[in-house]
């Protein structure tokens, strides 16, 4: 089974990026075929200087790797290494309807959000959809805000092969309902562009700092806590085993402890956690040339079957004459 992802370069990482895709790819590299890139092309629609997603994209590789991506069992590539992409992008324009484009959340989320609209952030599910088509996955891994453009993606291939035959593979999309959607520290999902963060490599006493800023109830020290609505709660279960969960429940229900307490805890979790992560990424922060060569590698490796389907793409559509 073949698996596709990937995440665009758009600062540093958070505990959302990690339980919302990455570690669904961890996963996924032990038993599946696995193709992970980092989409600097898609950061471009946010409007990156180009000194800036230069230093974010080989960043956003380098923590890739820190945080288990394997390229012995992976092929982990930059997007814009692999030039086929663009020209399946336009191929695939031809066959998505505007109204599809303009039902799509994530545009009306960003654009609401404030964030300027342009041609690359309207068409951005198109181009993930080449990403997609280009390399045939069985299955791309999503949080559910990126659910609606698989089913982009598949509606798009499925207009291609009505017209060319069955060359485009459609893919299946899947979650993990309970990590899909990761809260920040106001409670709304995890993103940058909320400015709700948990980054997993800022320094220890930062992530503290963040941490402390989690939006949570006003109740008195003695009460009992509820904490199935409670932010730091719902932070907390993502790292924590049964026994582990079931005991922060009971010093919920106890009382005699603040949200404060609770804040001081899930830092500590937060930072045992990603212990071995930091450390491995210390050793990639001083190889980058090992870095590039990884991402190279991949690159190569991408291309090739990204130059089969394209041909195919080619022959189909007439643009090989």
């Amino acid at each position: 089974m073949r698996v596709l992802t990937g995440i665009q370069p758009s600062g540093d990482l958070h505990i959302g990026n990690y339980f919302g895709s990455i570690k669904q790819m961890l996963e996924a590299q032990k038993r599946s075929e696995t193709f992970i890139f980092v989409a600097n092309y898609h950061a471009m629609s946010s409007g990156n200087g180009g000194e800036k997603l230069a230093k974010l994209t080989i960043q956003t590789a380098t923590d890739f790797l820190a945080l288990g991506i394997n390229p012995q069992k992976s092929t982990f590539w930059i997007q814009s290494d692999v030039k086929e992409v663009l020209e399946l992008y336009w191929v695939l324009s031809s066959f998505t309807p505007m109204g599809l484009l303009e039902r799509a959340h994530s545009y009306k989320d960003k654009t609401a959000k404030g964030i300027n609209a342009n041609h690359s952030l309207f068409s951005y599910p198109v181009l993930m959809a080449a990403d997609i088509l280009l390399f045939s996955p069985d299955i791309v891994p999503v949080g559910k805000d990126q659910i609606q453009h698989v089913e982009i993606a598949r509606d798009i291939a499925i207009r291609f092969n009505n017209e060319y035959g069955d060359i485009l593979k459609i893919p299946e999309f899947k979650i993990q309902e309970d990590l899909a959607t990761v809260p920040g520290t106001d409670g709304q999902k995890m993103s940058k562009s909320y400015g709700n963060t948990v980054d997993i490599f800022s320094d220890e006493k930062k992530q503290l700092k963040i941490i402390k800023k989690i939006v949570t109830q006003n109740v008195s020290l003695e009460e009992p806590k509820e904490f199935l609505n409670c932010n730091v709660y719902n932070m907390a279960k993502l790292f924590l085993e049964k026994s582990e969960l079931v005991a922060l429940q009971n010093r919920y229900k106890a009382g005699g402890e603040g949200h404060g307490h609770f804040k001081l805890y899930l830092a500590e979790v937060i930072w045992d956690y990603f212990k071995e992560f930091r450390l491995k990424r210390e050793y990639y922060m001083a190889n980058q040339g090992e870095v590039r060569e990884i991402l190279l590698q991949g690159a190569r490796k991408a291309s090739t079957l990204s130059g089969e389907m394209i041909e195919k793409i080619r022959t189909a559509t007439g643009i090989r004459y």
